[in-house]
């Protein structure tokens, strides 16, 4: 994506300026809050189909985030096919079953309990699509030549928080699942050394009798997520 010859820096006038009153800003963060806090992990998922093209848009606003050097060091491999999923999710539960067992310890297994997760994970066949998110470790100029790549998980964190956003916002629920390790999907889906996948989101409409964890709906109130500093505060 990156050529040596495209390197310099060339600076342009913001090419999308919007010009938002500050009452018109706080009313659309307030109805920003409202329709994310409507944003459920779900486990259970209909057979509803999902069409390839709403996939590719939210993927296309994920790969808007930013990232460092402008790198975007991320791949997606969205998935529907039913054998390829049915092997992900073979693989992956061969991981949870030795994670369950012991791997993880007893302190992380304790942590789950609330969350009512166990090795068994149907939702990985179950969902219409799955999308794997790779993290790219560096790139390849045109000559084949590597490059590094820069502040890599985070880069990756900020545009998978975006695709979780946007399948939201186009009315899709998620599941981000981690198995650990997961280098298997490297294998199932082709992808090369310079990858490194980082979860998996199955992606679809809830089922009707879809649950989610009563833990789930506890969140952290204001004050202690933010600490702010302001010139109003007395010395």
């Amino acid at each position: 994506m990156i050529a040596k010859s495209s390197l310099d820096y060339k600076p342009l006038p913001l090419p999308d300026r919007r010009d938002i009153s500050d009452s018109e800003m706080q009313a659309r963060a307030e109805t920003f809050l409202y329709d994310v806090r409507t944003r459920h992990t779900v486990r259970d998922f209909s057979d509803r189909p999902v069409d390839q093209s709403l996939i590719e848009t939210c993927i296309r606003a994920a790969g808007t985030a930013p990232s460092g050097a402008n790198h975007q060091p991320w791949h997606f491999v969205a998935i529907s096919k039913a054998s390829l999923k049915r092997r992900i999710r073979e693989a992956a539960e061969e991981e949870e079953r030795k994670f369950y067992a012991g791997g993880a310890g007893d302190e992380w297994i304790r942590a789950l309990e609330p969350i009512g997760t166990n090795a068994h994970k149907p939702h990985l066949e179950d969902a219409p699509w799955l999308i794997v998110i790779f993290a790219q470790r560096w790139g390849t100029y045109e000559d084949g030549t590597r490059y590094k790549h820069y502040y890599v998980p985070e880069s990756v964190g900020i545009a998978t928080g975006l695709l979780i956003t946007a399948l939201h916002h186009a009315g899709l629920s998620t599941l981000t699942h981690t198995p650990n390790p997961m280098r298997f999907l490297n294998e199932i889906l082709e992808r090369p050394e310079a990858e490194k996948p980082v979860m998996i989101l199955a992606v679809g409409h809830p089922a009707e009798n879809a649950t989610v964890p009563a833990v789930a709906k506890l969140k952290k109130p204001l004050e202690d997520i933010l600490t702010a500093f302001t010139e109003t505060e007395q010395d």
